[in-house]
């Protein structure tokens, strides 16, 4: 982290004060958790938790649900970058895509990268990643800052996998969500039993909801007769105030009228996301059982998040990458009986690179490297915050996936300006405020080209602040999901 030990002393000074000046209702609080799990689904939109309005009547998500009920709600919760590998990265390094560089799903680590386990493990902490990984070339290999490892190659496989157990590799039996469950259980009970009285940290990482979506077979066919809620920008009618480009690949891999080259239709699709999800729900709810039988509830933090949203429809498109809602909007829940309020709701935005400062600063551990991200503990003790309620968004064209052009954009609690680099299209601006849908594009409105100049100069403020004012540039690769139905 960025923090000086001044600064730490006074931010610890201001706690105190806090405590002193607000009395009775801040002492409800107990001491803050020591042990943490933290719990990564992919490709999990923001709305589709049984407890969300914007979700399907029929979505059954009662772990999550629970979560919600016992802890906090992180209402705007999102991703810097809405990939895989560069999401991952932010999360494990609290820095931006541009600044570690792991800015697709194909890049390798760069030499001296730091993953923030790596300080838990100063401060006395015990370690454990279980699931997908997917970073770098190697990407089943254990690495720094764990001291327990279950893993697999890239995207993985949803049934029977070949998992990296501490350096050994061998295929196991059975589905894979349920697989990492199991392999994560055993470790917590495992150094339960051998070091009841040193903290951990848990990194639960699941492949699931992945597409390609396939659920667990007693999953299988749960939501087969119930209706689908098309979006309702889903209609080629409502996009005319896009991009080009945006109205051009709802006929390609990641549009709704030639879904992976006319692989797939897009009900099936749609059920089998749906069905996919229970079994990732049941998996945090047998942790959260856990915990709880073990006596481990009072002092443990448990973070559930998506490490990037997931398209079903809008705007014609599937899949993540752009800077609508529902690529770069994820679900983040976080449950701390005795500390975290229960049924509490975080309205000021969280982002991907905010998870490791807030960890560190819960476990009272040090960085020795610089992060973007700022911890958010203030937001789970129930306090007001003063920081800029915005947040930086960027994507790196992909020659594989070449739909979708460089993306940069800025976001703040209302408005949100996206600029595309390196194509002849328009921008974007929406009010999210008054078009959460983001119907309108107001790029072009008289009345909002001052706000949009002034988002531009921020968001290229933001870049060149954190090192930001360069595009990567990456090798071709010898596929592309580019082709297109013929006319």
């Amino acid at each position: 982290m960025r923090h000086s030990a001044i600064e730490h002393g006074l931010a610890l000074l201001f706690a105190a004060a806090f405590v002193l000046a607000t009395g009775p209702a801040a002492a409800q609080h107990k001491a803050p958790p020591r042990n943490v799990v933290f719990i990564l689904s992919d490709d999990h939109r923001y709305d589709f938790m049984g407890f969300m309005p914007e979700a399907p009547e029929w979505l059954e998500t009662p772990a999550l649900d629970r979560m919600a009920a016992g802890g906090a709600h992180v209402e705007n919760a999102f991703v810097t970058t809405s990939l895989c590998s560069p999401s991952r990265g932010s999360i494990l390094t609290g820095q931006y895509a541009h600044r570690h560089e792991i800015v697709d799903n194909t890049s390798p680590i760069p030499e001296g990268t730091r993953f923030f386990p790596e300080f838990l493990q100063d401060a006395g902490y015990r370690t454990a990643y279980v699931g997908k990984w997917h970073m770098g070339e190697v990407d089943d290999a254990p690495q720094p800052g764990f001291d327990h490892w279950v893993s697999f190659q890239g995207q993985g496989a949803y049934y029977d996998p070949v998992l990296n157990v501490n350096g050994k590799r061998a295929r196991e039996q059975g589905y894979t969500t349920d697989l990492l469950t199991e392999h994560a259980l055993g470790w917590l009970k495992q150094h339960q039993a051998r070091e009841p009285d040193t903290p951990f940290f848990l990194y639960l990482s699941h492949k699931a909801v992945h597409a390609e979506f396939s659920p667990a077979p007693r999953h299988r066919g749960r939501y087969k007769d119930q209706p689908i809620p098309y979006p309702p920008t889903m209609a080629a009618s409502e996009n005319r105030g896009k991009p080009d480009w945006v109205r051009a690949q709802r006929n390609s891999w990641h549009g709704v009228d030639y879904m992976y080259h006319g692989d797939m239709e897009f009900d099936g699709f749609y059920r089998a996301y749906t069905e996919t999800l229970l079994a990732l729900d049941e998996s945090v709810g047998q942790v959260l059982d856990y915990l709880e039988e073990a006596g481990l509830a009072d002092s443990t933090l448990v973070v559930y998040m998506g490490d990037n949203g997931f398209l079903l429809g809008e705007h014609g498109l599937i899949d993540k990458r752009n800077a609508y809602e529902e690529s770069m909007r994820v679900p983040m829940l976080a449950w701390a009986p005795g500390f975290i309020e229960p049924g509490s709701t975080i309205a000021p935005m969280v982002r991907n690179i905010d998870i490791a400062p807030t960890v560190l600063e819960l476990a009272n551990a040090r960085s020795p490297v610089a992060m973007d991200g700022r911890s958010v503990l203030p937001l789970l003790r129930g306090e007001q915050v003063d920081w800029p309620l915005e947040m930086l968004y960027e994507y790196y064209w992909e020659d594989a996936f070449p739909h979708t052009p460089t993306v940069l954009a800025l976001r703040d609690q209302r408005y949100k300006y996206v600029y595309y680099h390196g194509v002849w299209d328009s921008d974007e601006l929406y009010d999210l405020g008054a078009d959460p849908e983001e119907r309108t594009n107001l790029i072009r409105d008289p009345a909002h080209q001052a706000r949009a100049a002034a988002m531009k100069d921020r968001m290229w403020d933001l870049l060149q602040e954190t090192d930001g004012m360069r595009i990567p540039l990456k090798r071709a690769g010898k596929w592309r999901a580019d082709q297109r139905r013929p006319e």
